[in-house]
């Protein structure tokens, strides 16, 4: 499986070039990043409303 994405990554760069090759891969890196932050933020949100209505109102 390594060697295909070695060899798609050569054809990527003799089709575009090196620079625009780096940047599309550190964009989705970036987009791996971001979509990561929403989920643990998603599921902070949804552990304080659980917990809010968990907690016996006095």
């Amino acid at each position: 499986m390594p060697i295909l994405l070695i060899l798609l990554l050569a054809l990527i760069i003799a089709q575009v070039g090196f620079w625009k090759t780096l940047g599309s891969i550190l964009g989705a890196i970036a987009m791996i990043g971001l979509l990561v932050v929403l989920v643990v933020l998603a599921l902070a949100v949804l552990g304080l409303i659980i917990a809010r209505r968990a907690r016996p109102r006095t």
